[in-house]
């Protein structure tokens, strides 16, 4: 507690004054945590600001920050690992801390460590602190301002992506709140950006960028593998399913879920647990990515057959924990995207489901599969909401390679029923905007097999044969699961591959 309240002064976070007329100090508390780190438990103390007690319009009036997405996060890691950049990372101590307020806000002494000479002044709050509803909005702005006067320019699109060019070399820095990951292509550069932020902030230079958002991160001279094996072990040891019957796939083909209320109800609690940790780790695992989903349906009513398919999951996690992403240095920075939809695939509402995946070069850098908002009347309309989806789903991606300074013509979409022709007023505009992009040279509609449609992994539960095909490995692979050392990639539609740890 005495550490942190230093670390208040040291950064003239606060100045204890006389409340004024018709104050409303807001109260403090102390909070403790044990924060999980890459190798081990650290234990900190905070202090904070209930943030609900704070009102909008007195307390604070903006509090919106950008936050990076995890597609761009991918997309970095398949950038720096096709142009050969090793990533590092680092992280702010108290970087809410460093945000100056624009409000004016007074709190009370923190409990225990009131003056004894003042015990009825306040403090008011030059900077933010934890708690705090514009705290984040306060470190963004305050990160923002820094960077931009050492020269770094913002990306037009992701506004957590900032770039610096310098003789003929560039830098590049993403940030996650308190998190940042920068690298480049001079090691002096790297080295001095470094430097000037250890000087303007007090920093953690955690070295090469290991461990992000959860992610372990492996990058070599010849690819960047992204898994995430040691929380896949845990969530298996923690819903004691460790030791479960490994399963080849995450669902059946004759699974068909439904209300399926005649049957035993179950734990809702341990269901959403269940869902939940699953959801996270769908940011590296886009073989689960539609069995997750299509269970996460129900977690309103679980019932008995709902948390058998989803146990299936963690049977299917149990036999292939340390699959993960495979970002090459050999793969170009082309666009390539898939679409398909599973028409009146629903059995409770006959929605039809959504998949789409979005590759840079053989890096597969986004996904989704997602039910359709409205019932299609024919298999013609539910392809046309998919392949807008995923037409919207490429535009933001090359908007946002642009601030990367890639510049692309056509990109191909593959889609199963690539013909161009309005049926339904229903789809009207959905073929209005395909055309115009089409027209504009922003897509090129191309016709794919059902065998090489990589988004069919995401509409539907795929035979064991199928289902390996389109995540990139051959039988063989699947049945020497006890050996170590798999780190391969078998060509340009590969989905996954093999941790080697």
């Amino acid at each position: 507690m005495h550490e942190e309240l230093e670390n208040f002064e040291r950064n003239h976070v606060w100045d204890l004054v006389e409340p004024p007329p018709n104050c409303r100090p807001i109260g403090t508390k102390w909070v403790f945590k044990n924060k999980q780190g890459w190798d081990g438990c650290e234990e900190q103390s905070e202090i904070g600001s209930p943030g609900v007690s704070s009102k909008e319009g007195i307390d604070y009036e903006e509090t919106f920050a950008p936050v990076a997405r995890l597609e761009a996060i991918r997309i970095l890691l398949a950038f720096a690992a096709s142009k050969g950049f090793k990533l590092q990372q680092m992280y702010v101590k108290s970087a809410f801390l460093n945000g100056f307020i624009e409000e004016e806000v007074y709190v009370r002494q923190p409990p225990g460590f009131e003056s004894a000479r003042f015990p009825d002044r306040v403090y008011k709050l030059r900077k933010a602190l934890y708690g705090l509803k514009q705290a984040l909005r306060a470190w963004y702005a305050r990160l923002k301002s820094f960077l931009l006067k050492s020269g770094f320019v913002m990306g037009l699109v992701d506004k957590t992506l900032f770039l610096l060019s310098r003789a003929g070399d560039t830098l590049i820095v993403q940030i996650y709140v308190d998190a940042i990951i920068f690298g480049g292509s001079s090691h002096a550069l790297v080295s001095s950006f470094a430097e000037q932020m250890s000087r303007e902030f007090e920093m953690s230079l955690m070295g090469e960028l290991q461990f992000f958002l959860g992610l372990q991160i492996k990058q070599g001279p010849e690819r960047t593998f992204v898994h995430q094996a040691k929380y896949t072990r845990d969530i298996l040891k923690k819903f004691e399913m460790g030791d479960s019957k490994p399963m080849t796939t995450p669902m059946s083909t004759s699974t068909a879920l439904d209300a399926d209320e005649d049957r035993e109800a179950v734990d809702q609690k341990e269901f959403r647990g269940m869902i939940g940790s699953l959801l996270y780790l769908t940011a590296t695992r886009p073989d689960i990515h539609f069995a997750v989903c299509l269970c996460a349906r129900y977690q309103v009513s679980p019932w008995t057959s709902h948390r058998q398919a989803v146990k299936r999951i963690f049977r299917y996690l149990k036999f292939t924990p340390e699959l993960g992403l495979w970002y090459s240095s050999g793969s170009s920075l082309s666009l390539r995207e898939f679409s398909d939809a599973d028409h009146a695939g629903c059995r409770i509402d006959r929605k039809s489901t959504s998949g789409t995946c979005q590759l840079l070069g053989t890096s597969l850098v986004s996904w989704s599969s997602r039910k359709q908002a409205s019932v299609s009347l024919s298999t013609t309309e539910a392809e046309y909401i998919a392949v807008a989806s995923c037409c919207s789903q490429l535009l933001w991606m090359k908007a946002t390679l642009s601030d990367f300074g890639l510049r692309f013509e056509k990109n191909p979409s593959s889609t199963k029923n690539p013909v161009l022709y309005s049926r339904t007023k229903h789809i009207d505009v959905r073929f209005h905007f395909l055309r115009d992009h089409y027209e504009k040279g922003d897509i090129d509609l191309i016709h794919v097999s059902s065998e090489n449609q990589l988004a069919d992994i995401f509409t539907k539960p795929l035979e064991f044969g199928a289902f390996v095909r389109l995540r990139g490995y051959r039988l063989k692979v699947l049945t020497m699961h006890s050996s170590r050392g798999r780190l391969r990639a078998n060509g340009p539609a590969s989905l996954l591959s093999w941790c080697d740890e």
